[in-house]
């Protein structure tokens, strides 16, 4: 038998098959069409974070509008057990960034975040969010009082507005961190720090002695500890079962 022949013989037992088996398949499908999602997902907050205005086309942003179903998502997902979230951040938009942390904070899944580079800001509130938090010997956070850029109307009520707003990033902090609301104020406040403005910078070590984040380490560690999280989570679901 010829080599001709012998191609014939393979195409026509390729096209006695199922047409299941010879369809292509995506990356992670399985035989059954399910596609073999990782247990943990990652979210990435860098640049700034966007909120109800957009931001020029050459700054990098992280936009709430995109984080918020994405979490949804996360929760919902049957596979994905845990969430790591890294930042990398200057801050950006307060009532954005309050609400990506509070989503954060109120997801039943454990959540592990990680400061790489800088947790500025709001990105104080997004690190604190998380069930347990990392950050790298050499990042660094900034926290300082709630600025406002444009105009203003300079009369009481603005101050007013201003000072509640504070309370609301001062009292999500504290509750989410081991940092005292008196303490936290004192560092936001300090004019000793920064030259030009007020506010303290906190290197990953000071951040962690001042109970800001809960330890040092880096992405090793984040998700080693994320994967005790979900596995602690499933035993405790086990012994409820």
């Amino acid at each position: 038998m010829n080599n001709d022949e012998n191609n014939d013989i393979d195409t026509e037992e390729e096209n006695a098959r199922p047409a299941e088996e010879n369809a292509p398949q995506a990356d992670g499908e399985n035989r059954d069409g399910a596609v073999e999602l990782d247990r943990i997902h990652c979210l990435t907050v860098i640049g700034q974070v966007e909120g109800h205005y957009i931001l020029p086309s050459q700054t990098k942003t992280t936009k709430y509008e995109h984080v918020l179903p994405a979490l949804v998502a996360v929760e919902e997902s049957p596979q994905v057990k845990g969430l790591l979230v890294l930042l990398n951040t200057v801050g950006g938009d307060v009532e954005a960034g309050l609400a990506i942390a509070e989503m954060l904070s109120s997801m039943r899944k454990p959540v592990v975040s990680l400061i790489l580079g800088g947790g500025h800001s709001i990105g104080v509130p997004l690190a604190v969010s998380a069930r347990y938090s990392f950050i790298a010997p050499s990042a660094t956070m900034t926290v300082h009082p709630v600025r406002l850029n444009g105009m203003i109307v300079g009369v009481p009520q603005t101050f007013a507005y201003f000072d509640r707003m504070q309370e609301r990033i001062i009292r999500f902090i504290a509750d989410n961190s081991k940092i005292s609301a008196e303490r936290l104020r004192q560092l936001m406040t300090s004019t000793g720090d920064m030259v030009t403005d007020i506010g303290t910078v906190l290197d990953g070590e000071s951040a962690v002695k001042e109970g800001l984040i809960d330890s040092l380490g880096g992405l090793s560690a984040a998700i080693d500890k994320l994967n005790e999280l979900i596995d602690a989570d499933a035993a405790q679901g086990e012994r409820r079962g």
